[in-house]
């Protein structure tokens, strides 16, 4: 039996997207504050701590939670959009900056996917957030994103965002090498690692960052063509200077 609501969705526009998301009667998305575009009338809004898919947590289960969010540079509060109406009703929420929005059936993928930590957008209510601390001090000293990936569990939908085009990569066994900013998430089955980028001359001159991110085993890679760090660099560079 399904515990995540069943949502409807279309996505929204090319380079600049947004996700519409229908909501039956009684029916509840979360999202990052801050991504609503537009909502119909009867969708009811609220801040909260927490992703409500424990709805017996506890003050301090809670607490818990928005601790382990703040150390990951997340927000502390989630937006929870529920239909108060007798009819279907909209509502949509819009990614940070350029690229794509990638929607994702968890229970389709073995019921979690990892990610960046920011490229969580929304989700149906049921979908557990919680933050993926690394085990190996490498990955977590240089794999990018630092401890801290972002695990979603559940059955329903979730929806990502990534900066430029999505690359989807299916591995059956093999290595793929990924620069580390450049990684969105990967399913289960995939372990996560990273390894110096070449000799010393390639990591300090080679322009692709001093370690990569090792991705191998069974299960589903997806990246973005245009890290957001990566694009600000490039605008931060040719940004007019003040004396």
């Amino acid at each position: 039996m399904q515990t995540s609501h069943e949502v409807d969705y279309q996505v929204i526009g090319h380079d600049m997207q947004l996700v519409e998301i229908e909501l039956d009667p009684c029916e509840t998305v979360v999202a990052e504050a801050g991504a609503m575009i537009y909502m119909d009338d009867g969708i009811s809004f609220s801040t909260r701590m927490g992703d409500g898919s424990d709805p017996d947590q506890g003050l301090m289960g809670k607490l818990f939670s928005a601790g382990k969010r703040m150390v990951s540079g997340n927000t502390i509060f989630l937006g929870h959009f529920t239909n108060e109406s007798s009819s279907k009703r909209s509502v949509s929420f819009g990614a940070p900056y350029p690229g794509k929005i990638v929607p994702i059936e968890l229970s389709e993928v073995g019921g979690t996917i990892t990610c960046q930590k920011d490229a969580f957008l929304c989700a149906a209510m049921g979908t557990r957030l919680d933050v993926a601390f690394q085990k190996r001090l490498g990955a977590g000293f240089f794999g990018g994103e630092g401890f801290i990936l972002q695990h979603l569990q559940g059955d329903g939908r979730a929806f990502l965002h990534a900066c430029g085009t999505i690359i989807t990569r299916k591995l059956e066994g093999e290595t793929l090498l990924v620069e580390a900013g450049s990684l969105v998430a990967f399913t289960e089955g995939v372990d996560y690692d990273i390894q110096r980028a070449g000799n010393m001359t390639s990591m300090l001159f080679g322009g692709e960052g001093l370690f990569l991110a090792k991705m191998s085993g069974h299960g589903t890679v997806m990246m973005q063509s245009l890290p957001f760090s990566r694009l600000a660099n490039h605008i931060l560079a040719r940004a007019p200077h003040r004396d």
